[in-house]
């Protein structure tokens, strides 16, 4: 993989909805595999759309490469009420475009993107313990595991894996 530089520069930027088409296939490729997001992977491309699209307070972003979509995001309060000084964030990144640090780029503009918004941390709900170089990457940018649900996970070739529960304060 060719890591970024300037001479192929990525962006981060709003998702639009002309970009559903080239997201799509990457939440289809992910989803389908099984290995690291708990949605049903017969889930149709108008289902994806709709738990993947965020409305405000949400954000869901693009990193693209010229015309090309690397990767996307989606972030905004963990939950509502009581609950939301605390925002959340997922991430996916096209196979061809992993090892080249786009998944890094998003979730440090979702960290961002938070601290802005004067959230007090964010939290990810449920991260494929399996999934290491999430779990790295989680960990490198500051997140660590608080809680731990054993089994809670049907991994298609390693059965049932635990859910980690991440979190890093802002």
């Amino acid at each position: 993989m060719t890591p970024l530089t300037e001479g192929n520069a990525m962006r981060i930027r709003e998702f639009v909805e002309t970009d559903w088409p080239n997201v799509w296939p990457i939440v289809q490729e992910i989803v389908r595999a099984g290995e690291t997001f708990p949605y049903d992977p017969s889930m149709s491309a108008a289902q994806a759309h709709d738990i993947w699209i965020e409305v405000p307070p949400g954000l869901t972003i693009v990193a693209v490469e010229g015309d090309r979509v690397l990767g996307t995001a989606q972030m905004g309060p963990n939950r509502p009420g009581p609950g939301s000084h605390v925002s959340t964030a997922s991430f996916m990144v096209a196979s061809d475009a992993r090892g080249r640090g786009v998944g890094t780029a998003l979730c440090q503009f979702a960290l961002n993107w938070a601290r802005e918004r004067g959230y007090a941390g964010m939290q990810f709900n449920a991260v494929v313990e399996s999934n290491r170089a999430a779990v790295e990457l989680y960990r490198r940018l500051g997140f660590t595991v608080v809680g731990t649900v054993p089994g809670a996970f049907m991994h298609p070739a390693l059965g049932r894996v635990s859910l980690h529960i991440m979190y890093r304060e802002l």
